[in-house]
Order: structure tokens, then C-alpha cells, then sequence
């Protein structure tokens, strides 16, 4: 059977975006106080989500797995950043594995694991896996439910 496509997004899912804003100095935090995420480099200060690179791995032999984020358009060290970070966190498991769009119900697939429903998410074909919401409030929860629907979708196709 061929793997499902898996879309996981970035900031505040792999990513935890306060661990980047606790970083900065005080002055930088009152000059983009409301848009932290312009902040120039902010992107590569941050750590991951807890459980988010172990999920990520395992989740990664069940599916076509691949990070879909957006980057802010008036951060440009945002996008280089963001694969930088992909880079370190998730090394050759993650290579040529990025997408950086504004527009995630372009993209095909069947689950997207995202903590929003912008940017085309509520939009998007597939399944919208709401993450840091009371049906999937962590990784742990995520990793549960998608194991259990690849093995149901494996059992369909038999």
C-alpha cells in the first residue's frame, strides 16, 4: 500500500515559538512586542515542541511525512531559518522535507497536523489534526491517533 501524506506545520507544533521569544533581550522584546515572529534570526533560537522530534521519527516510517509551515513575509531570515532548524533537529530524516507556503490547502494529502486553521488549513482536503486542542493536546495523543488510523486504513485496503 502506499504511505498516506502527512503535513506537519512548524511553529508551536514541531517548534515551541515562546522558547525563541524567552531568548531575546528585553529591548528586542518591547520593539516587536505583537509580532515577535519578525524578529530578525528568532526562528533558529528555538527548541523543539516536547516529544516533537521522537514523533516525527516514528510517524515518518508510517507516512509520507513532510513539514508544511509559513514563514513571515517581512522576516527573510525567517525562511532560511526554519531549515536551518529542520536541519538540526531532524537531520537527513528530514531531508528535502520542507515547504514553506502561505497557501496549505494547495498542497495534497490526507492529514495535516497543525495548531491553527489558516493559512488554507481549514481549506485543506485532508484530515486536520488540531493540535494543542483537548482532542490532541500533545504529541503523545497525535502519535496514538495517526498510528491507529494507518492501521485502520491498512486493514481497508485488504
Amino acid at each position: 500500500m502506499k504511505k498516506k501524506i502527512l503535513y506537519i506545520d512548524m511553529d508551536n507544533v514541531l517548534v515551541d515559538f515562546q522558547s525563541g521569544i524567552d531568548q531575546l533581550s528585553e529591548k528586542t522584546k518591547i520593539i516587536y512586542k505583537g509580532h515577535f515572529d519578525d524578529v530578525p534570526g528568532i526562528f533558529k533560537l528555538m527548541k523543539p515542541m516536547p516529544r516533537a522530534i521522537e514523533a516525527f521519527k516514528s510517524l515518518s516510517e508510517k507516512f509520507e511525512t513532510y513539514i508544511l509551515s509559513t514563514a513571515p513575509w517581512n522576516n527573510s531570515t525567517a525562511w532560511s531559518d526554519k531549515l536551518e532548524w529542520v536541519k538540526k533537529y531532524l537531520g537527513e530524516m528530514a531531508n528535502r522535507r520542507l515547504i514553506l507556503s502561505h497557501y496549505k490547502n494547495l498542497l495534497c494529502g490526507d492529514f495535516i497536523v497543525d495548531d491553527r486553521d489558516k493559512r488554507g488549513v481549514k481549506e485543506f482536503m485532508g484530515e486536520h489534526i488540531h493540535f494543542a486542542t483537548k482532542k490532541f493536546p500533545d504529541w503523545n495523543k497525535v502519535v496514538d491517533y495517526l498510528i491507529n488510523r494507518h492501521q485502520d486504513l491498512n486493514k481497508q485496503s485488504k
